[in-house]
């Protein structure tokens, strides 16, 4: 069953965007906006003046509410997702067009496979991502991912938003094998420990983090 959902980000000014995403709450976890994606959305409204004519893609875009909002801050945005899951693209565009922008490119990006529509995509700015380290055995298919990105893209940062799931799960030996750098931004700094910005309709505690990744020098 389809839903509709909307958030609403604001300032102290008084000024505030709106973005309202297509989500389904089942197995296909993708199509569901988790904590994750309001948090990384935040950061990018927080820092829009960062965005503005600066061009993004956002990887495993899911209901694209980071892509989205980058969009609405004047950035160039290219979309992804993974073509191998049934409707996984279909439900990125949905959400773009609830939103009047139908017009954000959207890939088909399979995480570790070099060739196909990662190779056009073009000279970037920023990589967005949220929640997308779920599963540890696609975590070294990301970070290869990234990692070709940002060669292509040497001045480029990836910006990633993770819940804390588990101990066990992490990413240092890859980013050292990848040649990759992470640092994480305490989600004081643009206003996201406030406990409505990760809001979620599905039980369980939310511990999350932003990453920014870039090149090793």
């Amino acid at each position: 069953m389809l839903a509709e959902r909307t958030f609403v980000f604001s300032d102290q000014t008084g000024l505030c965007v709106r973005i309202t995403v297509s989500e389904i709450a089942d197995h296909s976890y993708g199509m569901y906006t988790w904590p994750c994606a309001p948090v990384l959305a935040q950061y990018i409204w927080f820092n829009r003046s960062n965005f503005v004519d600066k061009t993004v893609l956002e990887l495993s875009a899911g209901t694209a509410l980071p892509g989205m909002m980058a969009a609405k801050c004047g950035a160039r945005v290219y979309l992804s997702d993974r073509p191998d899951i049934p409707h996984r693209v279909e439900h990125v565009e949905r959400s773009c067009k609830l939103n009047t922008l139908p017009n954000m490119p959207i890939h088909g990006v399979q995480w570790g496979r070099l060739k196909g529509d990662v190779e056009l995509i073009p000279r970037l700015d920023y990589i967005v991502a949220s929640d997308c380290f779920y599963n540890t055995s696609d975590f070294e298919d990301i970070l290869v991912t990234v990692s070709f990105l940002l060669s292509k893209n040497k001045s480029a940062e990836f910006i990633l938003t993770y819940q804390e799931r588990s101990t066990s799960r992490y990413i240092e030996h890859l980013l050292h094998k990848w040649n990759l750098k992470a640092s994480i931004e305490p989600l004081t700094n643009f206003d996201a420990d406030m406990e409505n910005i990760a809001e979620s309709d599905l039980p369980g505690h939310h511990t999350i983090k932003l990453f920014k990744i870039i090149l090793s020098p």
